[in-house]
């Protein structure tokens, strides 16, 4: 999938993607919520770039306090035409490059994002002066169990991940483009909401077992994890 689809309405993401992952949006505003909490970070702007279909923000402005504004960007007509359902007075979304922009915010979300940019160290490098803290959600698909099953290219043709990490790289790669590590945790939406299928639960006890023996063990040989950062 190329990255130009984005940019084109009535794309090959949307073909794969209809639902823009909507449905997972209130799981991933959760561990948002969590990583906030958990560092008492003090914020009164919020942007996020990728913002899709606009749901994680609208999430978010349900929970956070009533000062909060938030900013949703992203390059996709398709995307931002589904995130205007969801403005708000606190809420509002642009088709625009966010990192032409001179604005500066308390918090810059990028969830689930460079994976899927071509340049993604050059683009990390242009987000880092865009706000005072950035958090990251980075998808961990480089797994032995997605390695041995050929998986990644079904990852590249569905869902458009054009590189693929684990902890240690997805660590490595933000502390070498210029940012500082404050916090990070795995996050797991298969453990967290497990799915009905019979595959889905035959995969669901051996994952947790390992999660609870090591999660980085878990996250390297099983799968199915992502890596939530907060970074300065």
């Amino acid at each position: 999938m190329a990255i130009n689809n984005y940019y084109q309405e009535n794309s090959a993401y949307l073909e794969s993607n209809p639902s823009w992952h909507i449905e997972d949006s209130p799981w991933k505003a959760k561990q948002i919520l969590k990583m906030i909490k958990k560092n008492s970070l003090q914020i009164n702007s919020i942007a996020e770039i990728g913002c899709g279909a606009g749901e994680i923000l609208n999430q978010l402005q349900t929970s956070l306090p009533k000062n909060v504004l938030f900013t949703g960007f992203d390059i996709s007509p398709d995307a931002i035409k589904m995130a205007q359902k969801r403005k708000s007075q606190r809420v509002s979304f642009r088709q625009e490059d966010m990192i032409k922009s001179r604005e500066f915010f308390d918090l810059l979300l990028m969830i689930d994002v460079f994976e899927h940019v071509e340049d993604y160290m050059g683009f990390l490098r242009a987000c880092k002066d865009k706000s005072e803290y950035k958090l990251f959600h980075i998808p961990l698909d480089a797994s032995m169990f997605m390695i041995f099953r050929n998986k990644l290219l079904t990852m590249r043709k569905s869902v458009g991940h054009l590189h693929y990490f684990m902890k240690d790289t997805a660590l490595a790669t933000l502390s070498d483009t210029g940012y500082e590590i404050v916090d990070h945790f795995y996050t797991s939406i298969i453990l967290d909401i497990p799915r009905k299928s019979i595959k889905s639960k035959m995969g669901y006890m051996p994952r947790r077992l390992l999660s609870l023996m090591s999660e980085d063990f878990a996250a390297k040989t099983i799968g199915g994890f992502s890596l939530m950062v907060l970074a300065k």
